[in-house]
């Protein structure tokens, strides 16, 4: 994820490897977003439209938002390096931070909202009535406090990163710091480590009620309806900790390990961001009947 790595392959000719990852990375792009665009309509069709009764809708569509994000900046900037020698970083200062703040900004923001819909899953397994964390509102309000924070947290790329050299080159570093590796550092905690840990707490704690919910009473009825859901989004929340923790470490420790293999765990980490839509449709019934009756 790191732009330093993505822009030194300029300078020398791409290796075959290279080429194929760089034009995986715009065929990502471009059905990444296409799938993801189709899984906001989805959940914002009548199915999902009552948000008061189905909350988590709300955090769904941020995360299907921010899924398309997560696929631009990098992935464009890596096909451009590799295959037109240029990138979109290294045009004007402030492209280089825009991109840069857009790197780190979605991919936190995407892990956090996965973090909160993992305590929704739990809190609604797990407690006869909702909480405060449940309420439509207070999911919004949830939903601007994460944006918020995490803006706050990279806004440093938008003051002292990227600068204008003597020979008239744009630089991804930082004239103030070394930005390189320490974000690097700080995104592994911000978008791996700490969400890593409540994720599996709460998962852990969600599959707990899922696995009681079998032997349900007439109270734990009403519980019922959040199974498929729940399964779902415990899927996913475990599928994000397995394809996005290597290319962060990998940045973060091994920047100057082989880039082909780097790439290729950056290729991995943001394939997830694309498979919202093909997961929900494989495990999350509602939407899967939502499809099929916008089709027909």
């Amino acid at each position: 994820m790191s732009s330093v790595n993505t822009t030194s392959m300029t300078t020398i000719g791409p290796s075959r490897a290279a080429v194929i990852t760089a034009h995986y990375s715009l065929i990502l792009v471009f059905i990444g977003t296409s799938l993801n665009i189709i899984t906001f309509i989805i959940l914002c069709r009548s199915t999902f439209r009552n948000t008061k009764t189905k909350p988590i809708i709300h955090y769904m569509r941020t995360m299907a938002i921010f899924d398309i994000l997560m696929l631009y900046g990098w992935n464009l900037d890596h096909y451009l390096a590799n295959i037109h020698g240029f990138t979109f970083s290294r045009q004007a200062i402030p492209l280089c931070r825009f991109f840069s703040f857009l790197n780190y900004f979605a991919a936190q923001t995407s892990a956090w909202l996965r973090v909160f819909v993992c305590l929704d899953r739990y809190l609604s397994l797990s407690r006869l009535h909702r909480t405060w964390f449940s309420q439509s509102k207070n999911i919004l309000i949830i939903i601007t406090c994460i944006m918020g924070i995490l803006l706050l947290l990279n806004f440093h790329f938008f003051l002292f990163v990227c600068y204008s050299r003597a020979d008239g080159t744009i630089s991804v570093s930082s004239w103030l710091y070394v930005v390189y590796p320490l974000w690097d550092y700080v995104n592994l905690g911000v978008y791996n480590c700490a969400p890593f840990i409540f994720m599996v707490t709460f998962n852990s704690g969600a599959i707990y009620h899922l696995i009681h919910l079998r032997y349900t009473s007439t109270i734990q009825n009403s519980r019922i309806q959040h199974k498929s859901i729940s399964i779902t989004l415990i899927i996913t929340t475990f599928l994000f900790l397995i394809m996005t923790i290597p290319a962060t470490v990998g940045y973060a420790f091994f920047p100057t390990a082989n880039s082909t293999i780097l790439h290729l765990l950056d290729g991995l980490l943001y394939t997830y961001h694309a498979l919202s839509f093909p997961l929900y449709m494989i495990i999350f019934d509602e939407f899967q009947q939502e499809v099929f009756r916008m089709i027909t």
